[in-house]
């Protein structure tokens, strides 16, 4: 499972603002949006994380902080002097009935989904996603980033690429080491860090496009 967002800067004298947060271990979320309504958000999760920790002494399930959060967000829309909050999030994570993935919603509604891209110009990318589903089952770790990755480029202006400048990603799910299942804790790939993973995504499309040129002459 991952997070992947393009980054993007208000006008070019500006830094590109970040767009993905680690709540715990077990969880991380991305935004689109307002910052600010995000950083409280994330903050009211990695509190009610650390609470659950300190009261049960187990890591917070992840729907159970999804809804808790749609609760907040829900009781802005319902009280005079209060907007709603400015910003979507995907809601990744790892608990004990496995990974999850949610789609927030500024309104409250949150839902459970397979795969999902949120923002400007995010319907590129869903389309990818929604061609490509089927396949992701049977993906290992390497694959899933390369498709998330280019579920990103999808959305993306045609004179725009993906660079270690404009380009983060995120990893959290359970990876198998002899047999056993165990937590591969958040990880965010950011700046120099996730220079390989993007040669190696250039690499494939780049032997897909040959592959699919074949069949074409073929």
């Amino acid at each position: 499972m991952a997070h992947f967002c393009d980054q993007r800067n208000a006008e070019e004298l500006s830094s590109y603002q970040k767009k993905i947060v680690g709540v715990d271990d077990h969880l991380g979320v991305a935004l689109a949006g307002l910052a600010s309504d995000a950083r409280v958000l994330s903050n009211f999760m990695k509190q009610q994380s650390l609470s659950s920790k300190m009261t049960y002494g187990r890591p917070i399930p992840v729907e159970q902080i999804v809804n808790q959060i749609g609760d907040r967000a829900q009781t802005n829309t319902q009280h005079y002097g209060k907007r709603p909050y400015g910003v979507g999030l995907l809601v990744a994570g790892v608990d004990e009935l496995g990974p999850h993935l949610f789609e927030f919603s500024p309104s409250g509604l949150t839902q459970e989904m397979l795969a999902c891209a949120i923002g400007a110009r995010s319907q590129m990318a869903r389309t990818y996603l929604e061609r490509h589903l089927d396949k992701f089952a049977d993906c290992d770790r390497e694959e899933l980033i390369k498709h998330a990755l280019q579920a990103l480029k999808e959305s993306l202006a045609q004179d725009k690429e993906l660079t270690i400048d404009n380009t983060s990603l995120a990893i959290i799910g359970l990876s198998e080491t002899n047999g056993k299942k165990k937590l591969e804790s958040f990880k965010l790939y950011d700046g120099p860090d996730i220079g390989p993973l993007l040669d190696a995504s250039v690499e494939t499309s780049a032997e897909q496009s040959g592959a699919d040129a074949m069949e074409t002459d073929s």
